[in-house]
């Protein structure tokens, strides 16, 4: 299983970007995605998360300005952020709950946790 991360670069602040991540490979199933962001130094921290019925929780500071979307039938999952401040700068990774397909065709029985490759997100003052 691989996340495909997307959207990233330089923005003013005030401005917007759209992150976008695919997931793919062996999957039979996904629960919860996600997107994390981290800062050099500091630990990662959940953003955004949603259910496969789409249900989202946000982090404080980016309620009202972020909001997270998945198309259950492409794997994807999407972060729109709006009115970006210099404090959103950071790495922007997305995950994803998975239940993989095992190389014998069967299912697995438990859940992994799987990390897109990060995308940088820079907002200038």
């Amino acid at each position: 299983v691989q996340l495909q991360a997307s959207g990233g670069g330089l923005v003013q602040a005030g401005g917007s970007l759209r992150l976008a991540c695919a997931a793919s490979g062996s999957i039979f199933e996904i629960n919860v995605m996600a997107w994390y962001r981290q800062d050099p130094g500091k630990q990662r921290e959940l953003v955004a998360s949603i259910t496969p019925g789409g249900s989202a929780n946000y982090e404080d500071s980016v309620n009202d300005r972020f909001t997270i979307s998945r198309d259950n039938d492409k794997n994807t999952v999407d972060l729109q952020m709006n009115n970006l401040k210099p404090e959103d700068t950071a790495v922007y990774f997305c995950s994803a709950s998975v239940r993989p397909r095992l190389d014998d065709g069967t299912v697995s029985g438990r859940w992994y946790d799987y990390w897109g490759q990060g995308t940088l997100v820079t907002v200038s003052s």
